[in-house]
């Protein structure tokens, strides 16, 4: 093993994530984050909490969490909508937290939409535990050409 690397990098990913292609800009500094893909639409993500997520006590930083939360909330509208989205309002509440090393998952459900304008109460985990529980409001931006995994993917012949 590498000194560089450390051993929440070198521990085993769960069966069925892969790690998502974010390289540029705020998904890179926050990363490496992981998809599991349950279904046309549908996707959970996770990541395991290194040292640059956390505080002063060791544990995952509230703003590393909510970051996510927002990732993990909003990416339903991409997945079923295929619209680029900005976040408008997001409301947690941190019922427990993540440690160093800890495997934390995430996903969103879409409860309403208006005017591109759309609702998602989500939830973010570790194991049995849940760790925060809220809902975001969501803006489309445009359309944009769906991608794999999305509803509205079609394999190009």
């Amino acid at each position: 093993m590498s000194d560089d690397l450390t051993d929440a990098q070198t521990a085993a990913i769960p069966e069925g994530f892969s790690q998502l292609n974010w390289s540029r800009g705020f998904g890179r500094q926050i990363g490496p984050l992981f998809e599991q893909r349950e279904g046309p639409g549908e996707a959970r993500l996770a990541f395991r909490v290194e040292e640059h997520h956390t505080n002063g006590l060791g544990n995952c930083h509230g703003g590393m969490l909510m970051s996510f939360a927002d990732m993990a909330w909003g990416r339903i509208i991409s997945l079923q909508k295929s619209y680029s989205w900005v976040t408008v309002r997001l409301m947690c509440d941190f019922l427990s937290g993540a440690k160093l090393g800890d495997w934390v998952e995430g996903e969103g459900e879409l409860i309403a939409e208006e005017d591109l304008v759309f609702t998602v109460r989500g939830r973010i985990w570790c194991g049995e535990r849940t760790l925060i529980t809220g809902t975001g409001i969501f803006k489309a931006l445009s359309p944009r050409k769906p991608r794999p995994g999305e509803l509205a993917y079609k394999e190009e012949a």
